[in-house]
């Protein structure tokens, strides 16, 4: 009995120390959640950031709220949620730079994007290839002949060093074997701005941003970075079709969490935000964003963000742009 009452004992200690870990797993979320998106409010993941936060909140029962916090490319609010508690409540929902391919642009970081718990993917987006109206190009192999009779001449805006439209660019430069004159502005705005009022002759744009803009004949797409052609613009060739073998371009939003979070509670939140991806409200509030979303498992983001820092390692090691 002694023996009994000796193994009894150690169980309840046993339980009563794994009870607190337990128990905030399953309260989860009891306190306000923080979806920090480390870039200025106004963009493309912003606005799915904030359209999420609602839904959450709504599932939770609890509030889920968005903080911006722009600067380096991303890098600073990354590093305030890398230095986070790992218990869910302050998450990091970002495009590539943070994620995939800030690693391999900056030199001083204050966090490893290999370390992220990954939590989802939550959607993907082409990057397109926009042409200002008044440039007489048909088509890429037009353009692609332009550029090879006159390497270095053809104009192309990008948002800023080391954004996915200036890795898209080199990208199309290494493909295609071609030299283009990068103009590089301060975000996406002002290039947008630029191309619009014929100052440059094309950019690599994400389709959210063009798409208005092409079906009010403001500007042109002659081609979509994306392996498939995309709905929206069904008579649009991918870049592979046109002549340019190999070429992908696509943007994408994750969530991820800081190092050392549970594998559990991790797998509890990707539950909660399949579940809002999946929701018809959802899916009729992210339409106008231009976005294909891609609910999937935690197995699935970690297996797509080592493939994404992967292809654009490789990218910005052949280009041999200079760190930041």
């Amino acid at each position: 009995m002694r023996g009994i009452r000796i193994v009894i004992m150690a169980f309840a200690a046993l339980l009563a120390l794994a009870t607190p870990a337990a128990r905030a797993q399953a309260d989860f979320p009891s306190r306000v959640v923080k979806l920090v998106v480390p870039y200025p409010p106004g963009g493309g993941t912003d606005l799915l950031a904030r359209v999420l936060a609602e839904q959450l909140g709504r599932k939770w029962r609890q509030a889920a709220i968005v903080e911006n916090v722009g600067g380096a490319g991303g890098n600073i609010g990354a590093a305030e949620v890398f230095r986070a508690a790992p218990d869910g409540y302050t998450l990091l929902l970002a495009s590539p730079g943070p994620i995939a391919t800030n690693a391999y642009m900056y030199k001083d970081m204050s966090y490893d994007p290999v370390q992220w718990v990954p939590i989802a993917v939550l959607a993907t987006s082409p990057y397109v290839l926009v042409l200002n109206n008044g440039f007489d190009a048909p088509g890429v192999p037009a353009l692609l002949a332009r550029a090879k009779a006159d390497p270095g001449k053809l104009t192309a805006a990008t948002p800023g060093v080391g954004s996915v439209g200036q890795l898209a660019t080199i990208e199309l430069e290494m493909l295609a074997d071609v030299k283009l004159l990068q103009v590089p502005y301060k975000g996406l705005s002002p290039a947008v701005a630029d191309v619009l009022a014929g100052n440059v002759n094309m950019m690599f744009d994400m389709l959210a941003t063009s798409l208005p803009l092409y079906r009010a004949q403001q500007e042109k797409i002659i081609a979509v970075g994306s392996t498939e052609r995309v709905k929206a613009l069904p008579d649009v060739p991918t870049l592979a079709e046109a002549g340019v073998a190999g070429y992908r371009a696509v943007t994408f939003f994750g969530i991820v969490a800081p190092p050392r979070t549970p594998e559990a509670l991790a797998d509890r939140i990707n539950r909660d935000v399949v579940a809002c991806l999946n929701d018809a409200d959802f899916i009729d509030k992210t339409k106008a964003l231009g976005m294909d979303l891609a609910p999937g498992s935690r197995a699935a983001a970690a297996k797509f963000f080592a493939a994404e820092r992967e292809l654009w390692g490789k990218v910005i090691k052949r280009a041999d742009i200079p760190l930041q």
